[in-house]
């Protein structure tokens, strides 16, 4: 059994970013017709046990952190019960001239619905 690089966890987030972004309406795609990109600005991950194959890595995001710029998610990384990893990534609003973007004013329902998500957890 190889152990999992730990750059995949990078690419796990992401997958699972976009996951998420679509189960509460706003996929990818929605977001850029809008015209609302988000790149990422900053990612913090805590490696607690290694894992490989045949390991199913189970993730559960949650936002931790939203503003009228900027967005922060957490990620708990888990097989079976146990966590393996923690995670925070950080993203900015940007419309597609790259310039900062108020998602409060411009895209108020975008918003809300991040700032819903916050307080549930």
């Amino acid at each position: 059994m190889q152990i999992t690089n730990h750059t995949n966890y990078i690419r796990f987030m992401e997958e699972a970013r976009s996951d998420f972004l679509e189960q509460i309406g706003w996929p990818y795609n929605k977001l850029e017709e809008q015209g609302i990109i988000s790149p990422v600005v900053s990612v913090n991950c805590k490696y607690k046990h290694t894992t490989g194959y045949p390991d199913l890595i189970t993730i559960k995001t949650a936002v931790t952190k939203v503003s009228r710029v900027k967005l922060t998610l957490a990620y708990t990384m888990k097989v079976d019960e146990k966590i393996v990893c923690t995670a925070e990534s950080s993203h900015c609003f940007l419309d597609q001239a790259g310039q900062i973007l108020d998602v409060k004013t411009q895209f108020p329902e975008f918003y809300q619905t991040l700032v819903d998500l916050q307080a549930a957890d």
